[in-house]
C-alpha cells in the first residue's frame, strides 16, 4: 500500500512539474514573441523613411543653424529619420585635397583653404566639427527635429580614425601596425593591399580596451546628447563579435541601427535593424542600362529571402558615395530614375532620399571641397511626398515585419508588377522597366483602387491590357 501511495505521489508530482515547465515555456515563448528579435525596431520606425544630410553641402553656410529652416519642409515631404554624415572634427594631418594629393602638399595658403578633407577622417568622436557649429548648435538642431516628431541618427566611423585623433598618441596599441610597429591605413581584406584611404589610421579590433572605449563614445551620443541611433560606416570591415557586444551594450535603448554592409549576420543576429540594399541598387542600375531585366529581380528576391531572417534593406537610387564617385541617378539610370525611385519606395525595405534629390540635384557633389546644393525649385518634392504619404497611410508598406511581403504578379520580363497587402490595406505597383512601350495583361479584376499620382480610379478586368510608356509606372492603393 505504501508503494502504491508513493507511486501515485510520484506521478502527481511529475504531472505538476511537467505542467509548471510547460507553463513557464509558454510564458517564455510569449515574452519572446512580445520582445521579438533584440533590438526590436522602434515603433517610430515601423513605416519610416530616411533622408541623408550632407551638412557641408546642404546650405551655403554649411552649418547646423542654417539647416534648421529646412526641417519643417522635410517633415512635410514625408521624411521621418534624418541621417547626418559625420559631424565630427576632421583631422588636419594627412588631410586629402584630391586623389593622392594632400592639403599639406599645396603651397598656396589660399588654395589650401578650399579643401575641407573627408568627413570620415574623424579627429575626435565626442566633439563636433567647428565648421558646422558648436555642440549647443547641434543640440538646438536636434531639438528642432524632435519637435517636428522626427528622429536623428549620426554617421559613426568605427573602422578607423584620423591621424590626429587623441587615441593615436595616447593608445597607439589600439591601431593596426606593421612589422616595424608603424600604424597603417586600412587594408582591403579582399586584396591584402591598402584601400587608398591614406588620410585615416586603421583601428585594431583585437584590442579589448579600444572596443570598450568605442562603445562608451557611442553611448555618450545616445545618453548625453540624445540622438536616436547610428548609421555605421564600413560595418562590413569589423568582426561580428563586436556587433554582438554593441547589441548588449545598447539593450533598452529606443534607437535605430543601420549598417553600411550587406553581411547577413548583421541583421540575422539582431545587431542591426537594417543594412544597405547594395545588390538591389546595383541591379536597378543594370536594368536601367538594359543589361538586366525583371527576371533578374525575381532571382534576387528569392535569394534575398533565403539569406535574411529578419530586418530589412535600406533602398536607394543615390547616396553620398554613389553621387560623388559613380554619378547622379540621372547619370546612372537616365530616364529610368523616377521609376526606380518608385520601386525603392514601394518595394520591401526603407526608402532613402539623399541630399538634393528633391531639387533634383543633377550634378555630383565633391567629397573634399564645398559646393552647396543651391536649393531653389524642389521640383521632385511633391513626387516624394506622394510616395511617402502612401507609405505612412498603408499598413502594407511598413518596414520589415511591420509591412507585407511583395507578391510578384505575372512573368513579364520588362514589366514588374507586385502587390503588398496587410490588414485590408492593399497597394499595387506596376512598372515598365524598359525603354520601350509595353502592354501588361491584367491577371485578375482590379477594382476599388486609385492611382496615387493622378487620383483616378483604376478599373480593369481579367485579360485587359494596360499600356505603359517607357519607364512608366502606376501605384494604386485601396485607401
Amino acid at each position: 500500500m505504501k508503494q502504491l501511495t508513493y507511486l501515485i505521489s510520484t506521478i502527481l508530482l511529475s504531472i505538476l512539474l511537467l505542467s509548471s515547465c510547460a507553463e513557464q515555456n509558454a510564458k517564455n515563448a510569449e515574452m519572446q514573441d512580445e520582445k521579438g528579435a533584440y533590438p526590436e525596431l522602434p515603433s517610430w520606425a515601423h513605416n519610416a523613411t530616411i533622408y541623408e544630410v550632407n551638412t557641408r553641402q546642404y546650405t551655403q553656410a554649411g552649418t547646423f543653424k542654417s539647416l534648421e529652416s529646412h526641417i519643417p519642409r522635410l517633415k512635410n515631404m514625408g521624411i521621418d529619420i534624418l541621417w547626418f554624415m559625420p559631424i565630427h572634427p576632421i583631422s588636419e594631418k594627412n588631410r586629402k585635397a584630391k586623389g593622392d594629393l594632400l592639403v599639406s602638399d599645396i603651397e598656396d595658403p589660399e588654395e589650401r583653404k578650399l579643401y575641407y578633407g573627408s568627413p570620415y577622417a574623424v579627429a575626435d568622436y565626442k566633439k563636433v566639427n567647428p565648421d558646422y557649429g558648436t555642440m549647443e548648435d547641434f543640440k538646438s538642431l536636434l531639438k528642432v527635429i524632435h519637435d517636428q516628431g522626427m528622429r536623428l541618427i549620426i554617421d559613426w566611423v568605427p573602422n578607423h580614425t584620423g591621424w590626429d585623433h587623441p587615441w593615436i598618441s595616447a593608445h597607439p596599441e589600439w591601431y593596426t601596425q606593421d612589422e616595424e610597429g608603424n600604424i597603417i591605413d586600412p587594408i582591403d581584406y579582399n586584396t591584402g593591399k591598402s584601400w587608398g584611404w591614406t588620410d585615416v589610421a586603421d583601428l585594431n579590433y583585437d584590442n579589448q580596451d579600444m572596443r570598450a572605449e568605442m562603445l562608451s563614445d557611442m553611448k555618450f551620443w545616445l545618453d548625453e546628447v540624445g540622438i536616436d541611433g547610428f548609421r555605421v560606416d564600413v560595418a562590413h570591415g569589423i568582426e561580428q563579435s563586436f556587433w554582438d557586444e554593441m547589441k548588449d551594450k545598447f539593450e533598452g535603448e529606443d534607437i535605430f541601427m543601420l549598417a553600411e554592409s550587406e553581411v547577413p549576420s548583421h541583421r540575422n543576429s539582431g545587431a542591426y535593424h537594417a543594412d544597405y540594399g547594395w545588390s538591389f541598387h546595383h541591379m536597378l542600375n543594370e536594368i536601367a542600362k538594359g543589361h538586366k531585366n525583371v527576371d533578374s529581380l525575381r532571382v534576387w528576391l528569392a535569394n534575398n529571402r533565403e539569406t535574411y531572417q529578419q530586418g530589412f534593406h535600406m533602398n536607394f537610387t543615390s547616396n553620398h558615395d554613389e553621387n560623388t564617385w559613380a554619378g547622379t541617378e540621372m547619370d546612372r539610370m537616365g530616364d529610368a530614375h523616377k521609376a526606380m525611385a518608385v520601386l525603392t519606395a514601394t518595394f520591401e525595405g526603407m526608402p532613402l532620399v539623399y541630399t538634393g534629390q528633391e531639387e533634383p540635384l543633377t550634378r555630383r557633389l565633391p567629397f573634399f571641397t564645398k559646393e552647396a546644393v543651391g536649393f531653389k525649385d524642389y521640383a521632385y518634392e511633391s513626387f516624394y511626398k506622394t510616395l511617402f504619404d502612401l507609405k505612412h497611410n498603408s499598413k502594407a508598406l511598413g518596414n520589415g515585419k511591420y509591412g507585407a511581403k511583395a507578391e510578384l504578379i505575372g512573368n513579364d520580363t520588362d514589366v514588374l508588377a507586385y502587390k503588398r497587402s496587410k490588414d485590408g490595406d492593399e497597394v499595387l505597383t506596376i512598372l515598365n522597366l524598359s525603354d520601350t512601350p509595353q502592354n501588361w495583361q491584367v491577371p485578375s479584376d482590379i477594382h476599388g483602387m486609385e492611382n496615387i499620382f493622378d487620383n483616378k480610379n483604376l478599373h480593369a478586368h481579367t485579360g485587359d491590357l494596360i499600356s505603359l510608356g517607357p519607364w512608366e509606372y502606376i501605384v494604386a492603393s485601396n485607401k
